[in-house]
């Protein structure tokens, strides 16, 4: 496996946090890098470099017009799950890139929101093998209910930074 990039080696870190620390503090770092994750109140409740779990509660300032969470941000919550697995995994000197969004609305949401992302190892050896690709980030959005009210579909793609 390539050597662990710096986000990889930031959150690392986080897991050496008392286990009651570390939602807050993975929380407070990707909310106050992507401010909109931030603003929306996202908690990043696990990251690893195969799997990634993010929540948000449904409150009102993330409400629709019915009382149930706005449908882009259950977009935004499986697009960050997938997007912090992805950063997870590329070398530092490459830059990742959402490609494609399918989102599917199947039923209606209740209550608080979940994301489960994954990769599988040959995902994995990919990302970290190459400085330019895509691949599809496997996720599943879930609510209260545990009901999976959005059917969602992400591609991500990485490629070299611009010097």
């Amino acid at each position: 496996m390539a050597k662990p990039n710096k986000l990889n080696t930031i959150v690392s870190n986080v897991y050496k946090l008392p286990e009651f620390m570390r939602t807050k503090a993975l929380s407070t770092l990707f909310g106050k890098t992507v401010k909109y994750t931030g603003t929306t109140g996202i908690k990043v409740e696990e990251l690893t470099t195969n799997r990634s779990v993010v929540t948000l509660t449904n409150k009102k300032s993330v409400q629709n017009h019915i009382g149930s969470v706005h449908a882009v941000a259950s977009i935004l919550i499986a697009e960050s799950a997938t997007g912090y697995l992805i950063g997870m995994n590329i070398s530092d000197d490459c830059v990742p890139v959402i490609k494609t969004i399918k989102a599917d609305y199947v039923k209606r949401a209740k209550g608080n929101m979940r994301a489960e992302a994954s990769l599988t190892d040959e995902q994995i050896k990919l990302i970290t093998s190459s400085n330019k690709g895509e691949t599809t980030v496997s996720v599943t959005v879930t609510d209260a209910d545990g009901k999976e009210p959005i059917l969602m579909e992400m591609v991500w793609a990485w490629t070299p930074k611009k010097r």
